[in-house]
């Protein structure tokens, strides 16, 4: 993996652990904004270059909405974990 891809995944993983946080102190700004960025980050990653799960990670990202603010503070949570763990291999 390359330098400005890990550097893609780990900036989406954070990205996601701060809509997480900012859902959690009911900060919607804050959540709605990161979660723009992680977006964004999307569009930085190539996802032919990674397996299949870590594509569909990716991918789920930008089906993610403000609606259901527990489920989405879990689900960006738990994909900001997975994502730092496979970069930090």
């Amino acid at each position: 993996m390359t330098k400005n891809a890990k550097l893609a995944i780990q900036s989406m993983a954070m990205d996601l652990k701060r809509v997480s946080l900012g859902l959690q102190r009911n900060s919607l700004t804050m959540a709605e904004r990161f979660l723009e960025e992680a977006r964004k980050r999307k569009k930085e990653i190539n996802l032919s270059a990674y397996p299949d799960y870590i594509a569909r990670l990716v991918q789920k990202v930008s089906t993610l909405r403000l609606k259901e603010k527990d489920k989405l503070s879990e689900d960006c949570l738990m994909y900001s974990i997975l994502l730092q763990n496979f970069a930090s291999k």
